[in-house]
């Protein structure tokens, strides 16, 4: 307990600011890229980490878990390439979402499903050349989309309004598409069948 104090700077009740708060969430994203955390326990942290009053609070959060040296968790890509023609590519049941995000798709799909991901990273920057094709995104609460820096020729974007939570994960997709579409939705709800009774 008094190293993850020493870590975050200062006395237990002494009150966290912004900087000792980013601090204690890049350390449990980190983890969670680490395999240490869950998602649900991330979530559950990271609630608790912008929440946060004092240093104390904040060491709480982070006892059980290594310091970091800063870097790129193992396992975490800074840069993913998907190029494809006539194909299509997913990426769902608990990807690692990387910094960067290089797609050039041709006549095909690319799926993106932040539903499970594990997120490591405040930003993810997608550089897209879509042609004749959708770039789907199932997002989930905390995860935004800005599409402002896109060119769009002959193309369309649908987007559901999201559910408002303190933001996770910034998805800012720049680039250009032709004759295709980007489609933002929340995860598909699955509706269990009641039984019947007599």
């Amino acid at each position: 307990m008094a190293a993850e104090i020493a870590r975050t700077g200062g006395s237990p009740e002494v009150r966290a600011s912004h900087a000792d708060r980013d601090r204690t969430v890049d350390v449990l994203r980190v983890a969670a890229g680490d395999g240490r955390l869950t998602l649900e326990e991330l979530d559950e942290r990271l609630e608790a980490a912008l929440s946060a009053r004092t240093v104390g609070e904040l060491a709480v959060l982070t006892a059980d878990l290594p310091a970091t040296a800063g870097g790129t968790p193992v396992g975490v890509e800074e840069v993913v390439r998907i190029q494809q023609e006539g194909a299509s590519t997913r990426r769902g049941d608990g990807w690692v979402v990387p910094r960067r995000l290089e797609i050039r798709s041709a006549w095909g799909e690319v799926a993106l499903d932040f539903t499970d991901a594990v997120i490591t990273h405040d930003t993810l920057d997608v550089d897209l050349n879509l042609h004749a094709g959708a770039l789907r995104l199932a997002t989930r609460p905390g995860v935004v989309v800005d599409t402002g820096g896109l060119v769009m020729n002959y193309s369309e974007i649908k987007a559901r309004r999201p559910v408002e939570a303190p933001v996770l994960l910034r998805v800012r997709i720049t680039g250009e598409i032709h004759y295709g579409q980007i489609v933002v939705r929340p995860p598909r709800r699955v509706f269990r069948r009641r039984s019947a009774t007599a």
